[in-house]
């Protein structure tokens, strides 16, 4: 297994509960095919540029481990996200 971190921006504007189930959606992705480490939600932070009219978002990072198909699966599905503004999936193994 190789491991990863995907760093997502969600939605200021949703409700809380919405934002957790945001969170969930995509630990359950990558529960299907790999197993999630550690979650660090970072909260409310100030863009450096607007995105959507925008000048927050609420940043969550997760490390996770999975093969490589699994980011492949896990970007497709946060790009069709209504509630996730911007995310990044980056290789930790690759130097």
């Amino acid at each position: 297994m190789i491991n990863y971190e995907v760093m997502f921006i969600i939605d200021p504007s949703l409700e809380d509960v919405k934002r957790d189930e945001t969170v969930e959606t995509v630990k359950s992705i990558i529960a299907n095919d790999g197993e999630v480490g550690k979650v660090d939600v970072w909260g409310m932070r100030k863009l450096a540029y607007p995105i959507q009219k925008k000048n927050e978002g609420y940043y969550v990072v997760i490390e996770f481990k999975g093969n490589s198909t699994l980011p492949k699966e896990l970007d497709r599905r946060l790009k069709i996200s209504d509630n996730i503004m911007r995310h990044l999936i980056v290789n930790k193994d690759e130097k």
